[in-house]
């Protein structure tokens, strides 16, 4: 079974930026790094539920635009360890971003 969803070519997203995928789970924020490393958390801040795609990315985390809470983009932890978002698997293959959908089916 392929559960790989193709989002978008990497050169698609900018450098420390990002693009959401909507799914029948809710929205998927994927960022770009200044490194080209590429990853999927779920949109939302945990803590004011601001759209974590608006936030600023730095290294490999990202401040929500709300409220200044930094999100690391490898673990979905909050810098503080107070909160968490979830956090999905991804790879780039033949310049493709690739989101397993495994988890986001209903």
């Amino acid at each position: 079974m392929n559960n790989w969803l193709d989002i978008a070519a990497l050169n698609d997203i900018p450098k420390r930026g990002a693009r959401v995928v909507k799914t029948s789970k809710g929205c998927v924020a994927i960022f770009r790094t200044i490194e080209d490393r590429v990853f999927a958390i779920s949109d939302t801040c945990p803590h004011k539920q601001g759209p974590l795609h608006d936030g600023m990315v730095h290294g490999n985390a990202v401040t929500c635009p709300l409220h200044n809470l930094v999100i690391d983009l490898e673990t979905g932890l909050s810098a503080d360890g107070s909160s968490r978002v979830d956090t999905y698997e991804i790879k780039v293959s033949a310049g493709r971003i690739l989101l397993d959908t495994t988890r986001l089916t209903a």
